[in-house]
């Protein structure tokens, strides 16, 4: 997006009114996970719901903070991070990890481990480790994109945020559907 020179675009320059732009995006379904890093003063960690795969090849991910965020800048220095990707009946530590200034102690909640050095929860339905590949500054947020470096999943539905509640994913019950050739050969015919 380009903009005029020192200018950054706001909700309120757009004519978007901040409180229904909020609303919208919270009827929009995302997955709830736990970023990690470390570095000599220990684990560090935050829930972060604006998680997303990017590329396949490389493959990529990216995930974005508020600037101020003291785990954003940590990350920036260590230059990795892991996405612990939450599941059904985590929403307990989802809370946990998204309050201010609880710090390590935050770790006393789960059970975890270091995986290519970096803070893993157990049991969480899906692990990413990434480098840190890439910054994108947006508006108040810095979107950053991980180089994926290891990969591991478990049998758990995914825990997803959405109409500012947590649940989980589930498909459509089975219901009967004609094939192709008869809707083809229905419309055919009239």
């Amino acid at each position: 997006m380009t903009t005029a020179p020192g200018r950054e675009p706001t909700a309120s320059a757009a004519g978007i009114d901040p409180k229904n732009f909020r609303d919208l995006m919270s009827r929009v379904c995302a997955p709830v996970t736990i970023v990690t890093t470390a570095d000599d003063d220990g684990p560090h960690g935050a829930t972060a719901s604006s998680f997303a795969a990017l590329s396949q090849d490389p493959p990529l991910i990216t995930v974005a903070f508020d600037r101020r965020s003291a785990l954003l800048q940590r990350i920036r220095s260590s230059g990795r991070f892991g996405i612990n990707l939450l599941g059904h009946g985590q929403d307990d530590l989802a809370m946990v990890f998204a309050s201010r200034g609880a710090g390590a102690e935050r770790f006393n909640s789960a059970p975890w481990h270091h995986d290519t050095g970096l803070p893993r929860i157990d049991g969480a339905a899906g692990w990413v480790a990434c480098e840190l590949y890439d910054t994108v500054e947006g508006g108040d947020h810095l979107l950053l994109f991980g180089l994926v470096t290891k990969v591991s999943k478990a049998e758990l539905p995914p825990l997803v945020y959405a109409h500012r509640t947590f649940g989980t994913h589930s498909r459509y019950a089975e219901r009967p559907r004609r094939p192709i050739v008869d809707q083809i050969a229905a419309c055919a015919s009239s």
